[in-house]
């Protein structure tokens, strides 16, 4: 089934390679070069609350991981904290604006306009994504109503790739750890022509850490020890001096043990987009992708420490495009028109052991498929110092094929469920404005609805987190978003900028893990999940210093009504109310970088009946750069300096751990 995906991208990026030759002779003397990013970014930024992260802070984390990165938007978080080497990958959904809960994302991930979340369980593949090839990161906070707006239910994080202008020829890293652990990364940019590509690949493997304490060990505990990697490679080439065509092709694989011995899990996935993007008149940008994905997953008693579930086998394939128009219709308007499409199918493959017998007891198949046809329409308004901006968005979706079987060690029928199909229509919506008030003074105010389909994952696929078993829901509902936010943006000078947002956030129907029984949970839909709070962001430069911090406070609180009424007013699952981080660096000369991170995060809930606590953490970490040649630098990196313990699980005493102090000593060569 993959094999014609990878002959036709392949034979498409042949294309691209060869392509910049053919465009330069048809252009005769006149040079053609490409940038390899989309259409400039929609005025409507200026009026929702907007962060941009830079290259020279992406490629310097203490952990060289992208989550880390991400992890100084404050209120940004996944479902857990732990990091991609030490969780289980289906705990990796991202969020904004403690709009959580559960483990899907409620926030919409973008790499060069390409949605990368998983097409069964919507988290994100993180190990997949090397901080060392992108250019930029703008993380936009609200609902959205653009292209691929549906699942944009808190926000949106767009990631840029880095052209070869961005990049050296040649730039590899090599880094080791205290624990022996490694890190190494290559990339090789090369302009042709008017185009060009971009090759890169990484690998991550160690021993990892314990995650258990050290009162809660028995024989079988094991560290989370991790084996990953990625490679990709990326083509741009000219097709007119207006347009140019984006091609790519990547594949991940990703291999964790999680606190016992045999508890082991297995993600992988192969990747493919298309993109072409004009920049004349009538400005446009099409594209088309495809992604094959698979997880596999052993779960050990936590009693008997043997296998009791091998969830051996997660096929599914995400396939999507989209197609966006920014005609010249007046002076003062830019406006976006254009329709989007995803489809998601994926099977669960999974096997029931007995903890006393080995036996196989249960086989277990379910799955099903998901799409979403969207149309959106938007219009920037720019009149001298005011922004105004309005959009709408309709969204078909669709639920069909699900099912669940279970069959016993003989192959007789225990239980099925079909489920019938069913579609709806769903119209979202955005609008505000900003204001330049007076120099370097803008004030801007926004309201807007969201939408989030249910994943196959929600609705077909029970889980383990022994002793804790969670049962899916085939009869979910659509998640709804309705909110609004005002600002003000203050910049002084070109040195200095302070951003604060407050925002009200309501999700209607919010899917949440709801507790039974002390070991018993289901996905149900809550009445809602409401977030108010306050955010705000400064940057300072000071000549070879600079100051980045973000801060933010929520009030997140679950609508409880009929059977969720005793939850009525309590914190959604694993929300903090407050989290902080502010980054130092100092850099006296070209190629010289000192940083320091400093991260708090409050204390948060293990789930909903608000018993079982996650204590809060404050984390410093450390990053240094220093050349010894033009070409070589060394780099030192440390995690958690002060060793804080971090729990990133609590079900009723039962402990899990985050990264403990990591000291990386390595090399980063560019050529």
């Amino acid at each position: 089934m993959k094999s014609p995906h990878w002959l036709t991208v392949s034979s498409l990026l042949a294309l691209c390679v060869s392509w910049p030759a053919i465009a330069q002779d048809d252009a005769g003397d006149s040079e053609i070069v490409v940038t390899g990013e989309g259409l400039e970014p929609a005025l409507s930024n200026l009026v929702f609350s907007t962060t941009t992260i830079e290259r020279e802070v992406i490629i310097s984390s203490s952990s060289g991981r992208i989550e880390d990165v991400l992890s100084n938007v404050a209120g940004f978080q996944q479902f857990r904290r732990s990091d991609s080497r030490s969780s289980n990958p289906t705990a990796q959904g991202v969020t904004l604006r403690a709009l959580g809960g559960n483990a899907t994302s409620r926030a919409l991930v973008l790499l060069d306009g390409v949605p990368i979340a998983d097409p069964f369980f919507g988290f994100i593949p993180l190990s997949s994504i090397s901080p060392d090839t992108l250019s930029s990161i703008r993380v936009t906070r609200g609902g959205g109503s653009g292209p691929f707006g549906a699942g944009a239910l808190a926000g949106t994080i767009e990631l840029e790739s880095a052209g070869a202008l961005g990049l050296d020829t040649l730039t590899a890293s090599a880094l080791v750890n205290d624990r022996a652990e490694t890190e190494a990364s290559g990339i090789v940019a090369q302009e042709l022509g008017g185009g060009f590509a971009v090759v890169s690949g990484r690998w991550d493997r160690g021993q990892g850490f314990f995650t258990t304490p050290d009162d809660q060990r028995v024989p079988a505990t094991a560290r989370a020890a991790f084996d990953s990697w990625q490679v990709g490679l990326r083509a741009v080439a000219p097709l007119s001096p207006d347009v140019e065509l984006q091609a790519r092709i990547s594949a991940f694989d990703d291999s964790r043990t999680l606190r016992f011995e045999g508890a082991d899990s297995n993600h992988e996935g192969q990747d493919a987009s298309l993109r072409i993007v004009g920049r004349g008149d009538w400005q446009f940008d099409a594209l088309a992708y495809v992604q094959a994905r698979n997880f596999n997953n052993i779960i050990i008693s936590s009693t008997r420490f043997v296998k009791v579930l091998d969830q051996r086998n997660t096929p599914s394939t995400g396939i999507g495009g989209k197609f966006e128009l920014r005609p010249p219709i007046a002076e003062g308007h830019d406006v976006r028109i254009g329709a989007d499409y995803r489809r998601s199918d994926g099977e669960l493959q999974e096997d029931a052991f007995s903890a006393f017998t080995g036996a196989l007891r249960e086989t277990r198949r379910g799955g099903g498929v998901n799409s979403n046809l969207g149309f959106f329409l938007e219009d920037d308004w720019s009149i001298g110092p005011i922004v105004l901006t309005g959009g709408l968005r309709a969204d078909h979706t669709r639920i069909e094929d699900g099912f669940f079987r279970a069959l016993d060690a003989s192959g007789t029928l225990v239980s099925e469920t079909v489920t019938p199909d069913r579609s709806d229509w769903t119209v979202s919506w955005r609008a505000g404005g900003s204001f330049n008030a007076s120099r370097g003074v803008s004030l801007r105010a926004a309201a807007y609805t969201g939408l989030r389909l249910p994943t196959l994952n929600e609705l077909y696929r029970p889980f383990v987190v022994f002793p804790v078993v969670t049962q899916a829901n085939a009869a979910l509902e659509n998640e709804r978003l309705e909110g609004f936010e005002v600002g003000l943006d203050w910049q002084p000078s070109r040195y200095a900028f302070v951003s604060i947002t407050a925002f009200d956030n309501r999700v209607e129907d919010a899917i949440a893990n709801v507790t039974l029984a002390p070991n018993l949970r289901q996905r149900q839909n809550l009445p809602a999940i409401d977030a108010q709070g306050i955010e705000g962001a400064a940057t300072l430069r000071f000549g070879e210093v600079s100051l980045d911090a973000s801060v933010v406070y929520t009030d997140a609180t679950i609508d409880g009504e009929g059977p969720s009424i005793a939850l009525d007013g309590n914190r959604p699952p694993q929300t903090p109310d407050f989290s902080a981080s502010a980054t130092l660096a100092w850099e006296p000369t070209e190629g010289v970088r000192l940083a320091s991170t400093l991260r708090h995060v409050s204390a948060q809930f293990e789930d909903d009946q608000e018993s079982d606590v996650l204590p809060a953490a404050t984390i410093l970490n450390l990053f240094a750069q220093v050349p010894v040649t033009d070409a070589i630098s060394v780099v030192a990196r440390a995690e958690n300096v002060f060793d804080e313990t971090i729990v990133t699980r609590n079900a009723g005493g039962v402990i899990d751990l985050g990264v403990p102090r990591t000291v990386w000593l390595g090399v980063r060569v560019g050529l």
